[in-house]
């Protein structure tokens, strides 16, 4: 599983359990690749590191390897870790476990970012037990967001019409009530992208927070189109939802492309 810190769990021990103050530390740890100069940063400065996902374990070493001082204290912008959306909510994740607090990782679709209506996102989501509710967390999102993207929420409780899970997304999408064109990540979009963030948020509810569906790029035109018979297996998926994520994870051990 991605968020086990295994042998560096006593690293984040001096990390916060506060969800406003948690965010903000890890936004001193980690940058996101695709705002590195809109922090006034110099993209070169990162050459020597890949956006690929890295399990939490492996992602405290690197930290730490960057800076060797405690995780609490913030790194000016060139030490912190290159990172995407999936390792923010992967280290909330896996920080908000440490405490004991229930948590995932869920995948979907964000509507508060540019180019898309609905762009491809990940964000954590915790057990509220005095509210009895699960709350969206969006670890990634400072005030340099909320200042370029003018969004009017909090990033600790990110509504459910902000950020759309890849489950409710495909119901959305084969009711009408979302057009499939508008919600993808670069020149992707469409039935097909939601077919992928349905797997993928499946999968992550099973605690399978990467997989073979993250080949999605790899995918070629003619796999692309969906039949009958592929709309109504997504349609079940969906309409099982989290109670069946466990049971249909096994199913989704490659894309059906590969």
């Amino acid at each position: 599983m991605f968020t086990d810190p295994g042998a560096c769990a006593a690293l984040i021990g001096g990390l916060p359990l506060d969800i406003a103050a948690l965010c903000r530390a890890l936004q001193g740890l980690l940058i996101h690749e695709a705002w590195i100069e809109r922090q006034g940063l110099d993209p070169a400065d990162f050459s020597g590191q890949s956006r690929a996902t890295l399990p939490v374990a492996r992602r405290l070493e690197q930290l730490l390897t960057i800076d060797p001082r405690p995780l609490r204290i913030a790194r000016p912008g060139t030490s912190r870790a290159l990172a995407t959306c999936r390792d923010f909510s992967l280290m909330m994740c896996a920080v908000l476990r440490h405490y004991g607090m229930p948590a995932r990782i869920r995948c979907g679709f964000g509507t508060y970012f540019t180019g898309h209506a609905y762009h491809d996102h990940w964000v954590c989501e915790y057990w509220a037990r005095d509210e009895q509710r699960w709350v969206l967390v969006d670890a990634e999102l400072d005030e340099l967001h909320r200042s370029l993207l003018k969004f009017d929420f909090d990033p600790t409780d990110v509504p459910r019409t902000e950020f759309i899970t890849g489950i409710e997304a495909w119901k959305r999408c084969r009711s009408g009530a979302i057009d499939p064109a508008q919600l993808g990540h670069g020149t992707t979009t469409g039935l097909f992208f939601a077919r992928v963030n349905l797997a993928r948020d499946l999968l992550a509810l099973a605690g399978i927070e990467t997989s073979a569906w993250d080949t999605w790029r790899a995918a070629d035109e003619p796999h692309r189109p969906l039949d009958d018979a592929a709309l109504l297996l997504c349609d079940g998926m969906a309409r099982r939802g989290e109670e069946g994520a466990i049971e249909i994870a096994p199913s989704l051990a490659a894309p059906p492309w590969q």
